[in-house]
C-alpha cells in the first residue's frame, strides 16, 4: 500500500499570481513587462489586483485608483470583467479538484489542498501547477507544509512562480524576524499592540511569557497568538463552504440623493443579482439592503419571505420597499441589495434574520464559517 513520501508534508497553498491581471495580459499579451493595473474608473474607484511591474511603484490591491495613477502615471489601466474572472476560477478550480481530491476553495485564486493518500506531494503538486498553465496560462505559487498555516505564508514567501515547501520548526526559523502581520489573523490593530510591548517580531510573540498575553489580550486571544507565532495550527482542510448569500453592491462616483436614482440603481443591482441566482439554480427567502450615507454610516435592512425566491420582480419589490421605508436622510455613497438563507432548487431555504429593536427586520451577521458572495456592479 503506497505510503506518503514525507508524511510532515500534510497541507498545500496554492495561490494563482495576481489573477485578474494574468487574465488580461493572457487577453491582451502586447502588455507584458509593462505595468498593469485593473480597477475601475470612477473618482472613487480602487485597485483590483496590479502587475508585479505595476507593483513596484507602490500600487497595491484596495488603494484608491487615484493613487495608482499619482504613483505610476505610465501604467495602463484595465476594467475589471468579474464574468471571466469567475470562469477562468472555475476552469481552475476543477484542474485541482481533478488533482487532489479534498480541496477548500477559499477564493477565486486560491485553496487548500488536502495532501493525504498521495505518494509524492512535490511531484504531485508540479504536475499540477503544469496542467494549471496549460489550460489557462496562469502560473501560481505554492506553500507545502505541515498545516494550514504554514502553506499559507510559504505560498506569499516567494511570488511570483514561488514553490516552498518548509515543515513547523523551518518556518519558525525563516520568518523569525518578520513582524507579526506576516500571519493570517493576526491584523494591523493587534500587530500595534503586539509591538507596544516590545514584540515586533514572530520570534518575541513565540518565546512570549503566555501570561503577558492572557493580561492582555485574554485567556483565548493571548495563547493563541503564541501558537500561530510557532506555525501550530489544527484547522482541516475542509470542503468548500456553502454559499449562503449572494449580493451586489455599488459604491457611487457621486453621492446620491435623489429617489428616483436610487430606485433605479437598486432595481438594476436586483435584476443582476436575480439573473446570477437563477443560473446557479439558486433561491434564497431573506432579501437585504445595505446603505452607506455619504458620513460613512452604514444600516442594512431585510424582509423574510415565507417562500424561498430568486424572482427579479418579487427581490425588486421587497428591496425597494425596504428602502422606501429607510428613507434615507443623507445623501447615499453606497447601496447593495442581497438575497440569503440560499439552497439550491429542491432544498428547504433557511431564514437568516433576526428582529431588530426598531421594529425593522435586521440582517443576521452569518455565522463565522458560512460562504457569502458579494461582487460589485
Amino acid at each position: 500500500m503506497p505510503t506518503i513520501e514525507e508524511p510532515s508534508l500534510r497541507v498545500a497553498h496554492l495561490d494563482a499570481d495576481a489573477f485578474y491581471v494574468s487574465i488580461e495580459l493572457n487577453r491582451h499579451p502586447e502588455l507584458r513587462g509593462k505595468p498593469v493595473v485593473v480597477s475601475g474608473s470612477g473618482p472613487r474607484a480602487v485597485v483590483t489586483t496590479a502587475s508585479y511591474e505595476a507593483r513596484r511603484y507602490g500600487v497595491g490591491s484596495a488603494i484608491p485608483a487615484s493613487q495608482a495613477r499619482r504613483l505610476c502615471p505610465h501604467a495602463v489601466f484595465l476594467p475589471p470583467d468579474f464574468a471571466t474572472y469567475r470562469e477562468v476560477s472555475a476552469r481552475m478550480m476543477g484542474i485541482v479538484r481533478a488533482h487532489v481530491q479534498r480541496v477548500e476553495v477559499v477564493g477565486l485564486d486560491e485553496a487548500y489542498l488536502d495532501l493525504a493518500g498521495l505518494l509524492s506531494p512535490r511531484a504531485a503538486m508540479r504536475r499540477l501547477l503544469i496542467d494549471i498553465r496549460r489550460a489557462t496560462g496562469l502560473t501560481c505559487s505554492v506553500g507545502i507544509g505541515p498545516n494550514k498555516l504554514v502553506a499559507k505564508v510559504a505560498s506569499d514567501a516567494e511570488k511570483p512562480a514561488g514553490f516552498v515547501v518548509l515543515d513547523r520548526e523551518q518556518a519558525c526559523a525563516r520568518f523569525a524576524g518578520s513582524p507579526p502581520g506576516l500571519i493570517p489573523g493576526i491584523g494591523p490593530k493587534t500587530a500595534a499592540r503586539l509591538s507596544a510591548l516590545g514584540l515586533s517580531t514572530l520570534a518575541a510573540v513565540a518565546t512570549a511569557p503566555e501570561q503577558m498575553l492572557i493580561e492582555r489580550f485574554g485567556p483565548r486571544q493571548g495563547p493563541d497568538l503564541r501558537r500561530r507565532a510557532r506555525f501550530e495550527s489544527g484547522a482541516e482542510v475542509g470542503a468548500a463552504r456553502k454559499v449562503v448569500s449572494e449580493s451586489r453592491e455599488r459604491t457611487f462616483d457621486r453621492d446620491l440623493h435623489d429617489e428616483r436614482e436610487l430606485r433605479d440603481a437598486l432595481a438594476r443591482m436586483a435584476g443582476e443579482l436575480c439573473e446570477s441566482l437563477s443560473a446557479h439554480q439558486r433561491h434564497g427567502r431573506t432579501i437585504g439592503i445595505k446603505v452607506r450615507l455619504d458620513d460613512f454610516t452604514t444600516v442594512t435592512r431585510a424582509r423574510t419571505l415565507p417562500e424561498p425566491t430568486a424572482d427579479a420582480a418579487t427581490v425588486t419589490e421587497v428591496a425597494l420597499g425596504l428602502l422606501a421605508d429607510y428613507a434615507p436622510p443623507r445623501p447615499v455613497r453606497l447601496l447593495g441589495v442581497r438575497v440569503a438563507g440560499l439552497a439550491r432548487a429542491g432544498e428547504p431555504g433557511q431564514p437568516a434574520v433576526s428582529r431588530g429593536a426598531s421594529g425593522a427586520h435586521e440582517l443576521a451577521a452569518p455565522a463565522p464559517d458560512a460562504g457569502q458572495l458579494a461582487l460589485p456592479v
